[in-house]
């Protein structure tokens, strides 16, 4: 089912995929996709999480990516912090359910955990963070930087422009400008983690081509409540893609064994 979300005028293209078996009426799995991501580009996955679980799953399009509304480029170097303290908060409220576990790629880790650090919501259960990134590293900055080439050399643009149709340019720009701000090398949201009290499943790839497992080692160390690590071999960066079936099955384990779901 897809509709779209109003907050405070922006629309939010917004899907919700419900199980084939309802396990459980009050919990969903709220996607938040990565730097360059959408609802679609999810692709399956939303799904095989729905089926596997028993719960619904809804993704939705931040602002300036799919066929949410656009946003005004550049964007602050603070995005990510605006993310989780204003959209994803007003979002949630929106959402009938009486438990929401967060599930966030890449960027959408990090605003995950930025929300999970700065809310007070009882609706939160739990946070899965796949590729978050807690810190700049080189490794980020190099992979970035092979993306703006690609995109300028017009193929990332042209299978990016698949999913965010108009909004291609504001989706990529608005995330590659920024990573690349010589100012964003001190970009640290470890601060939020001590704060967060809800148990956490942190999972990486061990080939992950944008970061190293010093994001896993310092989420996992310095978070306030319950969190554990999962480093998946043989995976890159797209953790929900290239290992989906170990990871649905090692959320499910999370959300029985942790939360108390299902």
């Amino acid at each position: 089912m897809m509709a779209f979300i109003n907050i405070a005028g922006r629309l939010h293209e917004t899907t919700i995929v419900r199980p084939k078996q309802q396990l459980t009426t009050g919990t969903a799995y709220l996607l938040l996709h990565e730097g360059l991501g959408c609802v679609e580009l999810w692709k399956g996955f939303p799904e095989l999480l729905a089926n596997a679980s028993g719960c619904d799953v809804v993704a939705y399009s931040r602002g300036g990516y799919g066929k949410s509304s656009p946003v005004e480029l550049p964007r602050s170097l603070d995005y990510m912090t605006e993310e989780a303290e204003v959209w994803l908060p007003q979002l949630i409220q929106q959402l009938n359910y009486e438990r929401i576990i967060l599930v966030g790629h890449s960027d959408g880790g990090s605003i995950a955990l930025i929300y999970a650090g700065t809310s007070n919501d009882g609706k939160l259960a739990g946070v899965i963070t796949l590729a978050a990134h807690v810190f700049n590293e080189p490794i980020c900055v190099a992979g970035i930087q092979q993306a703006k080439q690609a995109y300028q050399q017009g193929k990332l643009r042209q299978g990016l422009a698949l999913y965010h149709g108009d909004n291609v340019d504001c989706a990529f720009w608005g995330w590659n400008d920024v990573w690349l701000n010589p100012a964003f090398l001190n970009f640290n949201i470890e601060a939020y983690l001590n704060n967060i009290q809800v148990p956490l499943l942190v999972v990486q790839g061990e080939d992950d081509e944008y970061g190293t497992l010093a994001q896993v080692e310092s989420i996992v160390l310095q978070a306030g409540g319950y969190a554990e690590a999962l480093v998946i071999p043989s995976c890159k960066h797209s953790i929900h893609r290239q290992a989906s079936d170990q990871l649905i099955l090692a959320i499910c384990k999370f959300t029985e064994q942790k939360l108390q779901i299902n």
